[in-house]
């Protein structure tokens, strides 16, 4: 039994699209080509990998058991393959950057136009998500790197600290003299604390901010965004935690104040992850450099 990259590849192709059709065309290949590969996979390894039924293909029980492992061969091939490149630019091209979505909005503006003017070579592919979800896809191949806050643990990853990124306390302007800051950690504001929905790593350190004060403004509900939670702010509905990167933005919205916290201030640490194996450790010093820089810019700390 020999299985080949090739038929790896068509697996994942297939397991990624559900659909032979599209799987054949991600490929670059014809759907008879596709099936003919799939189906002497199966056979070599005497096992039922897709279910095909009308109209729709889903991974049996042992291919969704086999395709992390998959998964795993196809990176690391990958990897393998970058290594072994000669004479290539820094940042030069396809990187699959993932940013968690309390990052993304704020850090990307600026980023995106350093790593264009440094790198005209490089071919960026974001890809905004939670942590967890972050993590699987790096550790996959599905991303390079990924942009997130400690902690990062998870086997296999790498990470390196980036910036630290204070937290601030956005409110209702008009509500700011009797907050009178800055804002204690037992503050009573707190109380009307807004949350982002379970999943964000946000959501925990808010939590953990709070652990002298219960929120209860929204204990049913969870927002999917802090822009959600920001406009919530701005019409009176609460206070939410922000992070300094997204100050400049909170404070365009009509009638909100970010307010700092006593010191020590809480913060987060944002860190970019990698697989342990990437042999792009040019590539990832230079990444993390425009990173800080981008930090600085949205922070105003530098122009």
């Amino acid at each position: 039994m020999r299985l080949t990259l090739k038929q790896l590849a068509y697996f994942e192709y297939l397991a990624e699209t559900g659909h032979f059709g599209r799987a054949a065309q991600e490929a670059g290949v014809t759907q008879p080509a596709l099936s003919a590969q799939i189906a002497e996979m199966e056979g070599q390894l005497g096992i039922r990998l897709f279910e095909r039924g009308r109209g729709s293909i889903r991974l049996t029980a042992e291919g969704a058991e086999l395709r992390p492992r998959i998964q795993r061969i196809l990176s690391e091939v990958e990897d393998l393959e970058r290594a072994a490149m000669r004479g290539r630019d820094i940042l030069e091209g396809r990187f699959r950057l993932g940013v968690i979505p309390t990052v993304a909005p704020y850090l990307l503006p600026y980023l995106l136009p350093l790593l264009k003017e440094a790198f005209p070579k490089l071919q960026l592919e974001v890809r905004e998500s939670v942590t967890d979800t972050l993590l699987e896809e790096v550790s996959n191949g599905h991303l390079d790197a990924l942009i997130a806050a400690e902690p990062l643990s998870a086997s296999g990853i790498d990470h390196i600290p980036l910036f630290e990124d204070h937290f601030l306390l956005a409110v209702p302007t008009a509500e700011v003299p009797r907050i009178a800051p800055p804002v204690a950690h037992e503050a009573m504001a707190l109380e009307r604390l807004m949350l982002l929905e379970e999943g964000h790593c946000m959501r925990a350190q808010a939590l953990a901010l709070c652990s002298k004060v219960e929120p209860v403004a929204m204990q049913s509900f969870g927002a999917t965004s802090l822009a959600t939670l920001l406009h919530m702010v701005s019409h009176g509905l609460g206070v939410t935690l922000i992070p300094e990167i997204a100050r400049e933005t909170a404070e365009r919205l009509p009638g909100v104040s970010a307010l700092p916290f006593v010191a020590p201030s809480p913060s987060r640490t944002i860190c970019l992850g990698w697989r342990t194996t990437n042999p792009r450790s040019e590539d990832l010093q230079s990444l993390s450099d425009c990173i800080r820089k981008a930090h600085r810019k949205a922070v105003g700390l530098e122009k």
